[in-house]
């Protein structure tokens, strides 16, 4: 909450000031960690993702004038069929290439775009509904089962795309389509007489609606945000009315509980994450910003509620989320399996959404060390050092079975991580009145207006594998400024210099973030030093995975240890707790990367004469340690993995 009340219109006071983030495209990776990521994603990931669109048969579904030809991917036995929902992916990989082409303009990205918009534009029906499956396969069936098949879910990326690419080239074609479609959706849903009461069981259009209303300041479209919001969960389910309708008995749901959906319950009254991962955090996302919108504490309330949950009860070290794949979500409190987590890429990346707009109308920094633990590790995992392969799950262990898909049977995640890297500099800093919250570190250049006035920050440090950070302000006039900068929540030991003057941290942090309030001049600079040991954590003892192991994290990087550095699986080791371990900055591993060196102990299996159980432990041998960020593994040779390593 903020903690000075604004006056609204008529005099109201304001509960929630949201501090706006910063346009991405005014902040540019000039070096070090992420201009590497950002660049890799741009000229290799972008282009290679429309290739496999094309190859997989994905960009045949949009053309409408032809008869549908066979599935790419066939009807399950749930009733659903990957390509019932094809359309989201056109929208996040149109909304990704978008981000790129506001930095970097490129014709023939621009152009494939146009492509894809005039075939979507030629296909909508002319009450403005738009979705490639129903309108070519099922015309009769739209809007008859919202509990399984996605309708909205999928407008609500293309809808994403939409204000991407509009706020990018200024074209209105592929937006006026969607507003099209939104309208559509707003005369058929509602608590109105003659309309459907429903909502679409897979979230995403809530925060995608929001995002337009920011966009048109259309209050309709913010008022059916709201709306869906509100009736989730509402009872008797409309989910229940809907299967009846279509001759089904609600019984037969596959998932059997609509917590599967977060349709249980209001979603005022919920106090554990629950279902699946994704839609969850993409409600939650919606919930944080119709919080501020319509200044509503309730929704505030049950945020945060549900955040402290997840972060306290139910996150994997890496940040990765949803241990179980029959759900794709969550099971009970405490339940983290390594070697079978599924912690799906699209739900860290959707806990970064969520996350980030918390923070935006709570300056906590538990908010953004979510965040940055995410993007470090559960998110960035899911993107090999090539640009071109994938994970949808995130194990924290393996034997050698996992390796990374060229493309994916359900490809959701590979053009998520696409439009994450992408917006990446709208996570690093915002503002709200004459005040500058800066989240994230990394090398940039940003340039913001605050209450009129230019002002350039330029971060240089080689961040995350350093501690060291210097952040110099450009402005063409002295002014009264308030600079919060994060302390990192993993940070120990954090002294923070203006203008070579130290200042008392402890005395200026207030939620996790150091104030610093003055007038401020052209060429004024702080220097902050972020102690980064290597840091050993250990799991809640209710988390039966990981008792008697240990983990290590350096900064924001969680680590794990790969056969292909030790020659032996992992699972052999043992861990001393007075073992040291040193980081060291190693060139060529994958572009650079500091890992973590030691002495560890091996369990010898060479002295077990083919024999499976005896007596005796095995016999401990010393053995070289060697660790690698987690986000790094699966990138080279095959072979075993393990984050939590058995200690001793």
């Amino acid at each position: 909450m903020s903690s000075s009340l604004k006056k609204a219109d008529g005099g109201v006071p304001r509960l929630f000031e949201r501090y706006v983030p910063v346009d991405h495209a005014r902040v540019s990776f000039h070096s070090g960690f992420w201009k590497s990521w950002s660049q890799t994603v741009r000229d290799v990931t972008i282009p290679t993702q429309h290739k496999r669109l094309g190859e997989e048969g994905f960009l045949e579904v949009l053309d409408f004038d032809r008869p549908p030809g066979p599935l790419a991917r066939p009807i399950q036995p749930s009733g659903l069929s990957m390509q019932h929902f094809f359309d989201s992916d056109f929208g996040k990989w149109i909304e990704a290439a978008s981000y790129t082409l506001k930095v970097d303009p490129d014709p023939d990205l621009e152009a494939k775009i146009d492509a894809i918009v005039e075939k979507l534009e030629r296909g909508q029906m002319a009450d403005g509904y738009l979705n490639s499956w129903f309108i070519r396969r099922e015309p009769e069936k739209r809007w008859t089962n919202l509990r399984d098949l996605h309708e909205m879910y999928s407008m609500g990326h293309l809808l994403e795309g939409a204000i991407a690419y509009f706020e990018a080239t200024g074209k209105r074609r592929f937006l006026d389509v969607m507003i099209r479609a939104v309208d559509h959706i707003i005369d058929t849903f509602g608590t109105e007489p003659g309309k459907l009461r429903g909502y679409d069981a897979h979230e995403e259009i809530e925060l995608a609606l929001v995002k337009l209303y920011r966009v048109t300041g259309d209050p309709r479209h913010l008022d059916l945000a709201t709306y869906f919001v509100d009736e989730r969960g509402r009872m008797p389910s409309y989910f229940d009315e809907e299967a009846r309708r279509r001759g089904e008995d609600p019984a037969d749901y596959v998932y059997k509980t609509y917590a599967y959906s977060q349709a249980h319950m209001p979603v005022r009254e919920q106090t554990q994450v629950v279902g699946h991962a994704v839609r969850a955090m993409y409600l939650f996302s919606a919930m944080a910003d119709l919080a501020c919108e319509n200044q509503d504490p309730g929704l505030k309330a049950a945020c945060d509620r549900l955040f402290d949950n997840l972060t306290g009860r139910q996150l994997y070290v890496t940040g990765g989320l949803g241990p179980s794949a029959s759900n794709e979500g969550f099971t009970r409190e405490f339940d983290l399996p390594n070697e079978t987590a599924y912690a799906e890429t699209c739900a860290a990346i959707a806990l970064g959404f969520w996350a980030h707009r918390m923070a935006q109308i709570d300056l906590d920094g538990k908010f953004t060390d979510a965040l940055e633990t995410v993007l470090f590790n559960g998110a960035l995992s899911g993107l090999s050092r090539d640009g071109e392969h994938y994970f949808y799950e995130n194990v924290l262990e393996s034997h050698g079975q996992n390796r990374r898909w060229k493309w994916h049977y359900c490809p959701c995640c590979p053009t998520n991580i696409a439009r994450f890297i992408t917006s990446l500099g709208q996570y690093f800093y915002s503002a709200r009145g004459s005040d500058i919250a800066v989240h994230l570190y990394g090398a940039n250049v940003a340039e913001l207006e605050v209450e009129g006035r230019f002002v350039r920050l330029r971060q240089e440090t080689a961040y995350p594998w350093e501690g060291d950070v210097r952040l110099s302000l450009g402005l063409s006039a002295p002014a009264s400024l308030t600079l919060r900068l994060r302390n990192p929540g993993w940070c120990r030991n954090t002294r923070v210099w203006v203008n070579g003057q130290e200042i008392d941290c402890a005395v200026s942090t207030e939620k996790g973030y150091i104030a610093i309030a003055r007038e401020w001049a052209d060429g004024d600079e702080i220097r902050l030093s972020f102690d980064m040991p290597v840091e050993r954590l250990y799991a809640h003892p209710a988390v039966g995975e990981d008792a008697h192991r240990v983990a290590f994290k350096r900064g924001p990087v969680v680590y794990c240890v790969e056969e292909t550095d030790i020659g032996t699986e992992p699972q052999r080791l043992r861990m001393s707790r007075e073992a040291l371990i040193e980081p060291r900055f190693e060139d060529g591993l994958l572009g650079g990367a500091v890992v973590l060196e030691g002495e560890a102990m091996e369990a010898d299996a060479e002295d077990w004469a083919g024999t499976l159980y005896r007596g005796a432990p095995p016999r401990l041998k010393p053995k070289a340690f060697k660790a690698i960020p987690y986000h790094l593994w699966a990138n080279r040779d095959r072979g075993a993995m393990q984050v939590w390593l058995l200690e001793e």
